[in-house]
């Protein structure tokens, strides 16, 4: 199965590919449309940890923005620790310690952790407050990329709000082919 049938598959659920350093490499509609103003970036300008720190709409999309910022940094923390020298890596923490005097400063602390499972709570403009689980799953004969999915159990306010952005970002999609990178390995 390739990641493209893969990201559709796990529609209505929100959905993405990630590389090590966060680049946004695939994305379901509603995947990309849960980070509100990413889908305006240039596809090769799609980071999470860069929207993170630099999109002005972030911060008002995590009520605990701080430790959602916490956690970006002790992730890129943990992809140093394995590959100190790869050029990504290294493209990512100069841009954003020059840019973002909040990054530069959780970067200082040198906590150290990968990105996994857990609880998020959304306040997205178009679909409201929501409280999704995420998975993060290591794709195989790749270099460290990851599919990322947010769930909410069906039949919940959660749910039925992931559907609702799920359906709003559809059209968007259509006319954003970008959303997805013909270069992502097929699953088999």
């Amino acid at each position: 199965m390739s990641v493209r049938q893969l990201l559709e598959a796990l529609r209505p659920n929100s959905a993405y590919v990630l590389s090590r350093t966060n680049d946004l490499l695939a994305a379901n509609p509603a995947g990309l449309q849960l980070l509100p103003g990413l889908a305006g970036w240039p596809a090769r300008q799609r980071n999470t940890i860069r929207y993170t720190f630099l999109h002005p709409a972030a911060r008002a999309l995590w009520p605990d923005w701080e430790q959602k910022a916490r956690g970006c940094v002790a992730h890129l923390h943990a992809v140093a620790g394995a590959d100190p020298d790869a050029p990504d890596l290294a493209a990512i923490i100069g841009e954003l310690i020059v840019k973002s005097p909040d990054f530069s400063r959780l970067w200082d602390r040198y906590e150290v952790r990968r990105m996994g499972d857990g609880e998020k709570v959304f306040r997205h403009p178009v679909v409201g407050t929501m409280t999704l689980a995420h998975e993060s799953l290591d794709l195989t004969r790749t270099e460290g990329q990851r599919l990322v999915v947010y769930m909410a159990a069906p039949g919940t306010a959660d749910y039925d709000a992931m559907v609702l952005l799920d359906l709003a970002s559809s059209a968007d999609a259509a006319k954003d082919e970008s959303a997805y990178d013909p270069g992502l390995p097929d699953l088999r």
